[in-house]
């Protein structure tokens, strides 16, 4: 993924910021009265403890009643503050920023193309979105609580060191900015450990989620051990991560530490000769030692969370890297909805090849007329999925123009395409929601009575209705609750509910038993009238009735006709029929063309001879 700059990440935040742009400007104000009291209150201590040792002890109250007061005055004041920032943060601001965030990460991430989902972990990008939401929030407050206010503090403190003394006030400006440069200078170096670190925990989690969603696997191979060794090397490059980012911090430490006696030391030498000397007050003494315990304290306070703001820093960085990719497929500018009225579909000169590969598709050009259905035959990896994802525009065409009713699908809004193309995948993945939800899926307004009938027709009420909660029941991550045959038939119940002008069939019923493939046939023979259907299939018996069938091989169509034409044809369709056991095409092997399988029926046919 690409870096993503200092620019990118504050321009997003404040983009996330800007709905909420009066509760931030009224926060930014706060901190000063912050600072203010945190100077004030040892400067209200000053003053007590000046006339505490001067005033008599009968007229003690009169002295003090004045500071006091004013100081009693200025906690109220104080408390009063604290809770309007409370209610800005905790109420006003971070709950709906979540809520602005996780909504805007998650429609960007949608945006992204098929191939950006084949090539990052579904745990990851949760984790990555997670990291945005938690941390953004966090981060701003950083901001308000920590450094404006603290800095707003220090100001104002060394102010007044500089009213009692002007060595006291350079000493500490001295150390402060001393401390202040020492952190930047270690600041890129924090940054770049943090991403990277950041980067790791998303790994983790995507690693243990692709582990988990495969635990079958694991545990049929028997496989723990290999899974734990892997997690643990990845595990094991974030802790020596981790303790690069402790080392640095180690030594910011003890340059802090170690300045800071030499500092303390300079003052305690100045305020005793002072006091000798006549010219530094007992509430002097205490107004300089107090102050410098808050600017001290101040100080480390920045540094902690520093170190807290760079590892949120990081994670944002790493959560952005995702959301900040520019998406391959995009609706262009003033792209319009797709109207199919006929629903013929067209490859115009069309030319393909996946990043790094080679073509599959060169200079294609192909028609499919209104309501044909089109059978796809030829081996794994000739194209026919290829040619499907390419109508459904989860792949841009390196050239050439794919058209539907004379529409080039690039001039057309993508969700607007996809609603006019009902598809049903040869392993169709479920939500971990109930039944009745994944049915209507095909159609959100859909009544109950509608769902039912969908069912019906596709052969799933029957066993949905034996299950415990019925249609309420809950089908397990991407459906794992059910079998093949089960997830099928809910994915043909969904294209049936939806009903769109275009089908396409990728192995539909491969999963399905016999008896149960013969009957929704024919509902899926109903569902094919009037309709623009392609049907993928190995089980050659299956595309009898089709009006065409085009046969590919190496990302080109080698032969275009009719089930009997093709036949006659004695060509590559007429070898794989006849190659067929089962009903089901033979693997071809890496560098065997098709007449290879012609010389193995040649040879079979003179062994039976």
């Amino acid at each position: 993924m690409n870096d993503i700059t200092t620019k990118q990440v504050i321009s997003f935040i404040l983009k996330m910021l800007r709905p909420f742009k009066w509760q931030v400007i009224l926060m930014y104000f706060i901190p000063l009265a912050w600072a203010i009291d945190h100077s004030l209150t040892p400067y209200m201590i000053k003053i007590i403890v000046d006339r505490i040792a001067v005033a008599p002890a009968e007229n003690v109250f009169e002295h003090l009643a004045t500071p006091a007061v004013s100081y009693i005055v200025i906690l109220f004041f104080m408390v009063c503050i604290h809770r309007l920032y409370d209610y800005l943060v905790e109420i006003a601001l971070v709950p709906n920023l979540h809520k602005k965030i996780n909504d805007s990460s998650f429609e960007v991430l949608l945006g992204k193309s098929h191939h950006y989902y084949q090539n990052n972990f579904s745990g990851s990008l949760g984790n990555k979105v997670n990291n945005l939401v938690d941390n953004i929030p966090d981060m701003i407050k950083i901001i308000v609580e920590v450094f404006l206010h603290n800095f707003l503090s220090l100001s104002i403190a060394i102010y007044i060191l500089w009213t009692v003394n002007a060595n006291f006030a350079i000493a500490m400006l001295i150390w402060a900015a001393l401390f202040i440069i020492s952190s930047l200078t270690f600041l890129k170096r924090l940054v770049h450990l943090s991403t990277a670190f950041s980067e790791y925990g998303s790994i983790i989690t995507g690693k243990m989620v692709d582990i988990f969603s495969n635990i079958l696997s694991v545990r049929l191979f028997a496989r723990n051990n290999t899974e734990r060794l892997s997690l643990s090397t990845t595990c094991k490059e974030a802790t020596l991560l981790e303790q690069k980012i402790g080392w640095v911090y180690f030594v910011i430490f003890c340059i802090y530490g170690f300045s800071y006696v030499i500092v303390q030391g300079f003052n305690l030498y100045f305020l005793i000769k002072g006091r000798q000397q006549g010219t530094i007050t007992v509430g002097d003494f205490a107004l300089v030692m107090g102050i410098n315990t808050t600017i001290v304290g101040v100080l480390w306070y920045l540094t902690q969370n520093l170190a807290r703001f760079i590892r949120l820093w990081g994670k944002i960085t790493e959560g952005l890297q995702a959301i900040l990719v520019i998406p391959e497929i995009q609706d262009k500018l003033g792209a319009q909805p797709l109207i199919v009225q006929k629903g013929e579909i067209k490859f115009d000169k069309v030319h393909f090849q996946y990043k790094g590969t080679e073509s599959i598709f060169q200079n294609k050009t192909v028609t499919i007329k209104p309501g044909q259905k089109v059978g796809l035959v030829g081996y794994s990896g000739g194209g026919k999925s290829t040619f499907v994802n390419l109508i459904l525009r989860l792949y841009d065409v390196t050239s050439g123009r794919i058209l539907i009713d004379n529409q080039d699908i690039r001039d057309v809004k993508q969700d607007h395409l996809r609603e006019n193309i009902g598809m049903i995948p040869q392993d169709p993945s479920l939500f971990h929601r109930t039944l009745i939800e994944n049915i209507r899926y095909g159609k959100i307004d859909a009544s109950d009575d509608e769902v039912i009938e969908a069912a019906k027709r596709a052969h799933a009420h029957e066993f949905i209705s034996k299950l415990p909660q019925g249609y309420d029941s809950l089908v397990g991550e991407r459906g794992v609750k059910l079998s093949g045959g089960q997830r099928q038939r809910i994915a043909i119940a969904r294209a049936i509910l939806k009903n769109a002008p275009i089908l396409i069939l990728d192995e539909a019923t491969s999963q399905l038993d016999s008896i149960t493939e013969s009957n929704i046939q024919e509902s899926l023979w109903e569902l094919m009238q009037n309709k623009t259907t392609i049907v993928i299939a190995h089980r050659l018996s299956t595309l009898l009735h089709m009006d065409r069938i085009l046969v590919f091989d190496q990302g080109k169509i080698v032969e275009d006709g009719t089930h009997q034409k093709l036949l006659d044809k004695n060509g590559m369709y007429k070898t794989l029929w006849d190659a067929q056991v089962g009903g089901f095409l033979p693997d071809k092997k890496e560098g065997e063309g098709i007449s290879h399988y012609r010389n193995s029926l040649n040879a079979k046919e003179k062994d039976i001879l």
